[in-house]
């Protein structure tokens, strides 16, 4: 299995992003896919995760500027970010559910084991 990020960058307060994350040798389709983030000092926390279905789920810090979205044809999970504020700083990662379908409305309590990760991009919000 293997997850590439990319996307990340440096943009002002206020500004946008889209990250992509690819897939291989996996189907996003059947299992519930997310994104965490990790900013400097701090632990890795998550932003949101989509169902094998498409329902998604987000953190408090980030709902409402935050969509995931995914592209199961082609294998490409999404994370658009607007509103962009300093706090959004970080290291972003896709993670791939190793075998749950949901991650259901508990999904910011599984074990970070139960994920394939990819290697991270990197996202910088001035102020």
């Amino acid at each position: 299995v293997q997850l590439v990020e990319s996307g990340g960058g440096s943009v002002q307060a206020g500004g946008s992003l889209r990250l992509s994350c690819a897939a291989s040798g996996y189907y996003i389709g059947n299992y519930c896919m997310g994104w965490f983030r990790q900013a400097p000092g701090k632990e890795r926390e998550g932003v949101g995760i989509i169902e094998d279905d498409g329902g998604t789920s987000y953190a408090d810090s980030v709902k409402g500027r935050f969509t995931i979205s995914k592209d199961n044809a082609k294998n490409t999970l999404f994370l658009q970010m607007t509103s962009l504020k300093p706090e959004d700083t970080a290291m972003y990662y896709c993670a791939a559910a190793t075998y749950l379908r949901r991650c259901g409305d508990s999904w910011k309590y599984i074990a970070y084991g139960s994920f394939y990760w990819g290697k991270g991009t990197l996202v910088t919000i001035s102020s």
